[in-house]
């Protein structure tokens, strides 16, 4: 055998390892299913309308809906966008007893300037190391993915977004909210 062979069989032996890894890797993130209690927890974040709180977990939220948006990372075009949607919608979600949380690992100080400069009142948590975004199946180191769940008052998840387009998506939300309430 000459060395070009060897060293032809050893990158592809190298490429089905990586391959093999990478499908480990992936199946790690699994997205929760439907109907199923959603991961729980704990996370440092800031609220402009409650500035003295500063750790958010999924029991915040019980007796409420929940719509809970991961996201990449603030004032990125596609983010702002999604984020100003949800806040122009945040009337008709709380009428319909839901609070709106978005997550990135965006530290605090950003989330604050964030809120600030595009006028959010809801809230926004950090996640730092990605720890929630993967039980959520919304984790691709180093940024969340643009996935949203909406989780009913018992802390289930009643629907899922994955992937979605930030201009159209809050009112997708909505739409599907009032849907599942009104079964």
């Amino acid at each position: 055998m000459n060395i070009r062979n060897v060293i032809k069989k050893l990158l592809i032996t190298l490429t089905v390892i990586i391959t093999i890894y990478i499908q480990s890797a992936q199946a790690l993130t699994s997205i929760p299913p439907i109907n199923e209690k959603a991961p729980s927890f704990e996370l440092y974040g800031f609220s402009p309308l409650n500035k003295n709180k500063e750790n958010w977990s999924l029991l915040d939220f019980k007796n409420k809906w929940l719509v809970l948006y991961f996201y990449p990372k603030d004032f990125t075009v596609g983010c702002t966008l999604e984020a100003k949607s949800f806040q122009s919608l945040s009337n008709e979600f709380e009428l319909r007893n839901t609070k709106i949380v978005g997550i990135s690992n965006d530290n605090g100080e950003s989330h604050k300037s964030f809120c600030a400069s595009e006028k959010l009142s809801y809230i926004l948590l950090t996640d730092f190391d990605g720890k929630t975004s993967s039980d959520y199946g919304s984790w691709n180191a180093p940024f969340s993915k643009r996935n949203t769940f909406l989780i009913d008052p018992h802390g289930i998840i009643k629907y899922k977004w994955i992937g979605v387009n930030p201009i159209r998506h809050a009112n997708d939300v909505l739409s599907k909210l009032k849907q599942i309430q009104e079964e």
